[in-house]
């Protein structure tokens, strides 16, 4: 028996799929689709926020230099406020990476609902639901593999 997906709620494998429990033999599985739901504005708001993180510390260094402009003051404060908004600005880097995971994070599990259908034994089942885009993606197509497998396609006629 080939093992295409497996996880602690569900396992995909070349003779059935299993989810929570319950187990859909792959011979009694003539048809897989998907559906996607709509978009989740808090996924997105959180990664519209994500990005202000990122772009703050380069407005903070960006506004730094030119407040010490425009205050006109000595050499010594001017390049004092420069150099403190040039770290500032630097501080960019270690915050950028940690973001970056997280948006990068956000964009892997997707920012809507995602199903999994079956028709089993001549009727529509829902399999999975899950927000987790990766998660998903793998799923479907593991449970799409066991079927062409298990499921040869007839050689032509000439």
């Amino acid at each position: 028996m080939v093992t295409y997906y497996d996880d602690r709620l569900v396992r995909v494998t070349s003779a059935a799929v299993t989810v929570e429990g319950r187990v859909y033999p792959l011979a009694e599985i003539t048809e897989i689709w998907h559906h996607h739901g709509t978009r989740s504005w808090r996924v997105l708001a959180g990664r519209g926020a994500i990005g202000a993180a990122m772009v703050a510390p380069l407005v903070a260094a960006a506004a730094g230099v030119a407040l010490a402009v425009w205050l006109d003051r000595s050499a010594t404060v001017t390049i004092a406020i420069i150099g403190a908004s040039v770290l500032v600005g630097l501080a960019v880097g270690p915050v950028a990476d940690f973001l970056f995971e997280h948006l990068d994070r956000s964009y892997t599990r997707g920012s809507r609902q995602r199903e999994v259908w079956i028709r089993w034994r001549g009727r529509p089942v829902q399999l999975l639901r899950t927000p987790d885009a990766l998660r998903f993606g793998q799923i479907y197509r593991a449970v799409q593999r066991a079927m062409e497998v298990g499921r040869p396609i007839p050689p032509r006629r000439r």
